[in-house]
């Protein structure tokens, strides 16, 4: 049946894990913004299929995704790049905070369920990579690969579309950050030492939790924090240059992680280091507030409190400049137990000093239908 979309800070508590599936992050499977009606499932005792259907594992179908363009543009003022590439729409990981699943809504998709099981991956990513960077107006600068969704989810496994990505920039000479929470960035070493060693690459491995319990409940198809520390390590013993990100910090949650995630990262390897206050755009209130009240209902309604000390009374904000960080005391708070754990780390003078990747090799990519020259 059709209903009103709910206000998100008005969502009546479930049963405690009520609705949650092994392996899935979002508790539900909501109509996303642009759809006419808000369409629910309810039980009226009858039978137990709805409770069957709740229970029933999900699997993951990937579809092609057609994109005529695969290097995306931005103009956000508080963003290193202006330029990414993200080879998948939709994420395995599950990440129940995800700031990317409003945009499934664009695709008549759930930003829940729909989000981590509907995915869309870009096939000919390297190919359509190769023909904007040949094109005559194109000027080179860093590109960002995965400031959406995770360019190593599992899928990438199998389908090895990053990595593609990866060896035609490689033979551009062409600087790429990467941005991950997967070891599996470890499998593409050989393009990426190479590369760094010219000061093309780098990368920033996101280190959400320490905690291996609630790792499994915000991010269930993530590789474990062990997996993550141990990708920084390979990295830096490769010689790339690795960043932390502590992302997100949730206020009450993870929050009193973060000193020692920034140190665990910097014995690692890593030399410079980051993080994000938790951001909740569109779908993403109404879907972390079902998961809260279903994991962790003792401490809810506590989560979303802190949180909106930090937002001026709101879950979230969009503005530039803050709505990574927050404002308010609780923001400032954070924002200087951060800056103390940097200089601990040693990791103060690191981030400082370090500098931005090479735009000057770049060589154009000659168009696979160009023919050759003779000299």
């Amino acid at each position: 049946m059709a209903v009103p979309i709910p206000d998100p800070g008005k969502i009546k508590a479930p049963p405690a894990a009520r609705g949650a599936r092994k392996g899935r992050g979002a508790v539900s499977n909501r109509d996303g913004r642009f759809e006419r009606f808000v369409h629910e499932a309810e039980d009226d005792g009858w039978d137990r299929r709805l409770e069957d259907d709740e229970a029933a594992p999900l699997r993951t179908t990937v579809l092609p995704d057609t994109a005529r363009k695969v290097i995306a543009r931005n103009t956000s003022p508080d963003v290193p790049f202006d330029r990414s590439i993200n080879p998948y729409r939709g994420c395995e990981h599950g990440c129940v905070y995800c700031f990317a699943r409003p945009s499934h809504a664009y695709l008549g998709l759930s930003p829940g369920l729909d989000f981590e099981t509907m995915l869309f991956a870009k096939h000919d990513a390297a190919t359509l990579l190769r023909a904007e960077l040949a094109a005559p107006g194109y000027r080179c600068d860093l590109i960002q690969l995965g400031a959406n969704t995770d360019p190593y989810q599992p899928i990438e496994r199998r389908l090895k579309i990053t990595r593609q990505v990866l060896e035609v920039l490689a033979d551009c000479d062409h600087p790429v950050s990467i941005t991950t929470k997967s070891d599996l960035v470890l499998r593409d070493l050989d393009i990426l030492a190479p590369m760094a060693a010219k000061g093309l690459a780098s990368v920033a491995v996101s280190v959400t939790t320490l905690d291996g319990p609630l790792a499994r409940r915000l991010e269930p198809r993530a590789p474990a924090p062990a997996k993550r520390l141990a990708a920084i390590d390979g990295l830096a013993k490769a010689g790339v240059p690795v960043t932390v990100l502590a992302a997100p910090v949730i206020p009450a949650l993870n929050d009193q992680e973060l000193e020692d995630i920034v140190a665990r990262a910097a014995a690692a390897g890593a030399t410079a280091a980051g993080y994000i206050l938790l951001r909740l755009p569109g779908e993403v209130a109404d879907l972390f507030g079902e998961w809260l009240r279903a994991h962790y209902p003792d401490r809810a309604e506590r989560v979303l409190s802190r949180l909106r000390a930090s937002r001026d009374g709101a879950l979230y904000r969009s503005d530039w400049g803050t709505r990574r960080t927050g404002t308010g005391a609780e923001a400032e708070l954070l924002a200087a137990r951060f800056q103390a754990a940097l200089r601990r780390a040693g990791l103060d003078r690191a981030c400082s000093g370090s500098r931005p990747l090479d735009t000057r090799q770049f060589r154009k990519p000659m168009p696979e239908t160009a023919q050759m020259s003779l000299f």
